[in-house]
């Protein structure tokens, strides 16, 4: 079975959304994504040297900015899509 840093990507891709509690800007909420997204997540916040929560409260913030505001958990999977692609054409 292929594995990448951590995850079973047979087992693992097709897993249903997994609900973890964080505190972002003093609340605490719940956030529901694949275990793909949390891993690219936190893959995104080791690189950055943030805390997960803080990662998650700069996505926050800049989703809020947006003139419709979609919810978080597709904002964060937008975010990275757009770090990923970044990326990918930054080696272009």
């Amino acid at each position: 079975m292929p594995r990448t840093g951590g995850m079973d990507l047979t087992a693992d891709l097709f897993h249903p959304p997994v609900k973890r509690s964080m505190t972002i800007a003093g609340h605490q909420t719940s956030i529901t994504l694949e275990p793909l997204f949390w891993e690219l997540l936190r893959r995104a916040s080791d690189k950055r040297a943030l805390p997960l929560n803080a990662l998650v409260a700069q996505i926050d913030v800049a989703r809020l900015e947006a003139d419709e505001p979609p919810g978080l958990a597709t904002a964060i999977r937008l975010w990275l899509a757009n770090d990923l692609l970044g990326k990918l054409g930054a080696t272009d």
